[in-house]
């Protein structure tokens, strides 16, 4: 190229400069090698009334991992595309029925097919809707001050949460490990920050905290989880223990057990 022919030199250099930037483009725009080998999984569903088998319309299933949620057509059935493999939950609320969690396994470029049953009594324990049981594995006792906790864990009718599942799910607060529970709202807003309620107390109706055997519904729902040596849940009067059946039953009770709390009192 003769060198008297600067604008002929300008314009090449132009032109490789923008082959270059174009290259450059186009490798970014190029999925990594990683990407492309991942799959995402699928659930499609129908929700319907376990009694009257009537299809449920507009009701919301939301992915308990990133919060993500749709409604229900007008046959009952919606789509979840794009989720993470592995294990989740699905949260499904519906006017005048509890809110029911499910647990579903999702495996990489697959879908799965659900047929969701609410139960309007608020009753159901036998329905598919309920979280799968925790084996328990045989442990030594924690002690004559868990003994009630460790007999009710073992026949009682609530939901617990023992040391191990609580440090397992890494929650950050008491509140935050049993709002998936069966029949657990979770509510937040008013200016009076978050709390729990049962799906079947009534309006305006909080349950009552026990912590070490005492009533303390002031110190209850703010007790430190790593303080916490188990819980116990109980949604409403039928599920509720004997010893606590006469502490406001109807709105539920949530049992707190403290890794170093005082001993109970001594009973007659």
């Amino acid at each position: 190229m003769s060198p008297t022919c600067p604008h002929s030199l300008t314009h090449y250099y132009s032109a490789s400069a923008a082959a270059v930037t174009a290259a450059f483009a186009l490798a970014a725009a190029l999925p990594a090698p990683g990407d492309a080998q991942t799959k995402s999984a699928t659930v499609i569903g129908q929700v319907s009334d376990q009694t009257t088998r009537a299809a449920l319309v507009k009701a919301q299933v939301i992915v308990g991992a990133d919060s993500r949620s749709t409604t229900t057509d007008s046959s009952g059935r919606f789509t979840l595309a794009g989720l993470a493999p592995g294990r989740d939950q699905l949260i499904v609320r519906a006017d005048g029925f509890p809110v029911t969690t499910i647990a579903v396994e999702l495996t990489a470029g697959d879908s799965v097919v659900l047929s969701i049953q609410l139960d309007s009594t608020g009753q159901g324990r036998g329905s598919a809707q309920e979280l799968p049981p925790v084996p328990i594995t045989t442990t030594p006792s924690l002690g004559p001050r868990y003994a009630d906790f460790e007999r009710r864990l073992k026949t009682g009718r609530g939901q617990y949460l023992t040391l191990e599942q609580i440090e397992k799910g890494r929650y950050g607060t008491v509140q935050e490990a049993i709002r998936m529970m069966r029949g657990v709202e979770f509510a937040c807003g008013g200016g009076s920050g978050c709390f729990v309620r049962m799906a079947r107390a009534p309006m305006q109706c909080l349950p009552e905290y026990i912590v070490d055997d005492r009533v303390d519904s002031i110190f209850g729902p703010r007790t430190p989880i790593r303080d916490v040596q188990g819980i116990e849940v109980y949604t409403g009067p039928s599920d509720v223990p004997g010893e606590y059946a006469g502490r406001n039953a109807g709105c539920g009770v949530i049992v707190i057990w403290t890794k170093s709390g005082p001993p109970p009192p001594r009973r007659p």
